[in-house]
């Protein structure tokens, strides 16, 4: 089994219809963000039987299919290199991290970071120095940006804040909307724990934040404080 039988696989599965849809909805057009992705119109329950029929496949196929052209097909790949590194031991998972963070480039655009960063980047960081989250944070890559802040959701889970505050911060001035609405809902996440840690954050900054951080950082508080934000009168 290697990559070129799982392409044509997954390649029976296309639909042409589909992916006319998913071209639009991931912005190909000129100037935007997804400008010149592939689609071949696979839809995620495709994709995820895929993981299951093919989770033996060797790292060297999986990242030949990352680096393809072709958007389903990076997704694939990285919802397997989850499945991966989820059940293999530490040597391969830290073999995933490094070719994770070695092909970024690829991870480029917001399903392939959030289906992935979570569930790769954070674990291998839990117990480890997290320096490379900051490094990617200042990056001139905005998925690199973007995976920095939606790494830390695995954190989050644990109850551990202090990394998504502290990126949320380094990321307030980014001139890019995609990375507001990731550090809003990373906000979010930490207020449905803790709506006083929130708090406290948003007080500092919420009037210099984004308009977008802010409404998804507040998405779920009571109208009337709602309103007292977006207004500037907390």
């Amino acid at each position: 089994m290697n990559s070129e039988y799982v392409v044509r696989q997954l390649n029976k599965q296309a639909s042409a219809e589909y992916a006319e849809k998913m071209q639009g909805y991931f912005k190909t057009g000129q100037g935007q963000y997804g400008h010149g992705d592939v689609f071949w119109g696979l839809r995620m329950p495709v994709l995820r039987d895929a993981v299951k029929q093919f989770h033996t496949l060797a790292l060297e196929h999986t990242l030949t299919l990352l680096v393809s052209k072709v958007h389903e097909l990076r997704l694939f790949a990285l919802l397997l290199l989850v499945k991966q590194y989820q059940t293999g031991p530490p040597a391969s998972k830290r073999r995933i991290f490094d070719s994770y963070l070695a092909h970024t480039t690829y991870i480029n655009n917001w399903d392939l970071v959030d289906c992935s960063a979570h569930l790769i980047v954070g674990p291998q960081l839990q117990s480890q120095a997290r320096d490379t989250l900051y490094q990617l944070a200042r990056s001139s890559l905005l998925w690199e940006r973007r995976i920095a802040i939606m790494a830390t959701l695995h954190f989050i889970r644990a109850k551990d804040y202090q990394d998504t505050l502290q990126l949320g911060a380094v990321l307030l001035n980014d001139p890019h909307d995609l990375i507001h609405k990731a550090v809003g809902w990373m906000l979010r996440e930490v207020g449905n724990r803790n709506k006083p840690i929130e708090e406290a954050f948003l007080k500092t900054h919420y009037k210099v934040m984004p308009r977008t951080m802010l409404r998804y950082a507040i998405e779920k508080f009571p109208e009337n404080e709602r309103q007292a934000y977006l207004k500037g009168r907390m």
